[in-house]
């Protein structure tokens, strides 16, 4: 059976590889942030919590120092780019489209067909291993197809990662704070205090107060997966479901959408709205954000309605 654990080893690995090809060219820093994430993916499974706090804190010391720098180690020639970009075109893009397609239709076949009933992949992560899948499958396919050098895609990766920097793991710890808030009891505090604000029986207001704290911890977060325990254990679960008798399908998926609103505004969300800006080079940081006002305001709105008219008017 391939399990889920394959994902951390296969990550793990390329981690590895650029830790190494960080010390070989003698970007320590790099080499040990990359090599403690990839001790984690690795071994993290094995290793107590305490083993794995250490490494976590040793990550933020080396980002927090200014450790990790970025880097442009050569792979194929500029020419030799320009050369493929005009000879394929937007043909470039097809290995980036065999990740989701691997992932979806792989998906599909593995639960509608006899193929499910085989017990290849580990329940309910079939979605993640065939993305994994699809990850090695298009990345083959690429270099069957362009022929580059054959450290290429691990220096291009490696460039990338460098590039983008300790946000990277960004979305895992924040997802991870997520849960030690929920542990904590900040979904009970908050829950006691909306109760308290929230006239009894007033559906819709609760709807607008849950949508606002998914955007609200997000923006404070960073991340969507982070705020929906919180919001969830606040008033998700006590209020909108078990009290006024909500569809959990609707509160749950639609809550995590307005979550993502506030994703579109904050500068928490650096691997969504930091990164890009520094990756094009623009003047402004926060020039993304400014660009998505337009459209996290009405979408939220939207997901309020949603929320209230399919998890309340049609579920009941």
């Amino acid at each position: 059976m391939i399990t889920y654990e394959w994902l951390y080893l296969f990550a793990g690995a390329a981690f590895a590889v650029w830790a190494a090809l960080s010390a070989k060219d003698g970007r320590w820093g790099n080499a040990a942030f990359w090599a403690l994430l990839a001790v984690s993916f690795l071994l993290g499974s094995h290793l107590s919590d305490l083993a794995n706090g250490g490494l976590v804190l040793a990550m933020v010391a080396i980002a927090g120092l200014g450790g990790l720098k970025r880097s442009d180690p050569p792979t194929t020639s500029p020419q030799a780019r320009e050369a493929h970009a005009a000879r394929l075109g937007n043909r470039l893009f097809l290995p980036a489209l065999v990740v989701p397609l691997t992932a979806v239709a792989g998906t599909l076949l593995y639960n509608y067909t006899p193929l499910g009933e085989t017990g290849l992949f580990e329940a309910r992560r079939e979605t993640l291993i065939l993305f994994g899948i699809g990850v090695v499958a298009a990345l083959a396919g690429a270099c069957a197809w362009l022929r580059p050098p054959l450290m290429a895609p691990a220096e291009e990766g490696r460039r990338l990662i460098d590039s983008i920097g300790w946000a990277a793991i960004l979305p895992q710890m924040l997802a991870a704070l997520g849960a030690i808030f929920a542990l904590a009891g900040v979904g009970d505090i908050i829950g006691g205090g909306a109760r308290g604000v929230i006239p009894e029986g007033s559906v819709f207001l609760t709807v607008v107060v849950f949508a606002a704290g998914m955007a609200l911890f997000t923006m404070i977060m960073g991340n969507a997966f982070a705020a929906f325990p919180v919001m969830a254990t606040a008033i998700g679960i006590p209020l909108l479901i078990e009290t006024y008798g909500g569809d959990p399908a609707v509160i749950g998926a639609v809550g995590m959408l307005a979550g993502f609103c506030g994703t579109l505004l904050t500068p928490m969300a650096a691997n969504f709205n930091i990164v890009p800006a520094a990756l094009l080079e623009l003047k402004d940081q926060n020039a993304v954000i400014r660009q998505q006002v337009g459209t996290a305001v009405p979408l939220w709105v939207c997901n309020v309605i949603i929320i209230y008219v399919g998890a309340f008017l049609l579920w009941n």
